[in-house]
């Protein structure tokens, strides 16, 4: 991180900026309404098999696109004893979670035994399956991720690791050595990052960080739009500008190197994937499609038990096609 640079990636995230109280804001406190979605104090229960355990609000820095600033203001806390036995109840009274996902905060600010003792009692429960741990320990204190704790992981898996690396900087010797013994603990490590204005929004920022995810053994897994909480508008782009970036990447790099963009919606909507349209037109049994280069090709779309159309059969049925043209984003790529 450049400190005497303002307009730096990894400071752009840390430090705070006059922005966050100047700019007018359309964000509110709890945009994803998990308040509302907690079954009892701290424990999110808003899709069917699947929980969220906020165990504290402590983390390592405090992201100025952070979907809980609201805790902020609450001072630093960790669930109590009773707390989190309640949450473990309500788990053990559903048989329909078997997905579980450790967060907070950062719960690796918990000591590695105080993790261990909610891991423990996660797996004396025989419907949950998977524990996810979500955690930018590996991007900001990677020295956290030592022997005692990765001895712990090994013992309790399956268990799954989300980070968050938002741009390339974050890539370091230390970073990737964590990683490395993450996954050498025998846990996969997938990365959620969040697009934002200045930071990684355009389509090379995207590679660079995705293939450089790629080369420490990471799989980007989402690209989130900027959560609409309030003090981030700065940091916020159009949600266009996120498929548009999934469109430059399709087609020019791996697809392990392409990540789910996705919109947590507001009011608890939870999580949808969007994906730029590569449908140009379509027939009752053929769609015409334009591929990452531009090239329009026609794809049969009946099943064994349809007749298929004739080539020229797209063109007769004309007069009944729906027409969706996407915007080229680069001339150069079109291929006629």
């Amino acid at each position: 991180m450049v400190l005497n640079n303002p307009q730096d990636p990894v400071a752009m995230q840390a430090i705070p900026s006059i922005e966050e109280i100047t700019v007018k804001t359309t964000g509110v406190e709890d945009p994803l309404e998990e308040e509302r979605d907690s079954v009892v104090p701290g424990l999110v229960h808003r899709y069917p098999d699947r929980v969220l355990m906020v165990l504290t609000d402590i983390c390592p820095m405090l992201c100025r696109h952070c979907t809980r600033k609201r805790e902020w203001k609450n001072g630093d806390w960790v669930r109590t004893p009773d707390d989190i036995e309640a949450m473990l109840n309500y788990i053990r009274g559903n048989k329909n979670v078997r997905d579980v996902i450790l967060s907070g905060g950062d719960c690796l600010t918990l000591s590695t035994k105080h993790l261990a003792s909610v891991i423990h009692s996660l797996r004396q429960i025989n419907h949950v399956e998977i524990i996810r741990i979500g955690t930018r320990f590996p991007v900001v204190l990677p020295q956290r991720i030592d022997n005692e704790f990765c001895d712990m992981l090994s013992e309790y898996g399956p268990i799954w690791m989300n980070t968050h690396f938002n741009t390339v900087n974050e890539i370091t010797p230390d970073s990737a050595a964590a990683i490395d013994r993450i996954i050498r603990s025998g846990v996969p490590v997938n990365n959620q990052s969040v697009l934002m204005r200045g930071i990684n929004d355009t389509v090379e920022k995207q590679m660079k960080l995705c293939q450089g995810l790629l080369k420490i053994k990471v799989r980007p897994y989402y690209l989130f739009q900027c959560d609409e909480v309030q003090g981030t508008d700065h940091l916020r782009t159009t949600i266009d500008t996120g498929i548009k970036i999934i469109e430059g990447m399709r087609g020019f790099t791996s697809g392990l190197a392409i990540p789910n963009f996705a919109v947590d919606l507001p009011q608890g909507g939870g999580k949808i994937t969007l994906q730029p349209n590569y449908i140009v037109a379509r027939s009752e049994k053929e769609i015409l499609f334009s591929n990452y280069r531009g090239r329009m090709i026609n794809c049969n779309n009946t099943s064994a038990d349809q007749p298929v159309y004739s080539p020229p059969a797209l063109e007769a049925a004309s007069a009944n096609i729906v027409y969706n043209i996407p915007e080229v984003m680069d001339a150069d790529r079109i291929i006629v």
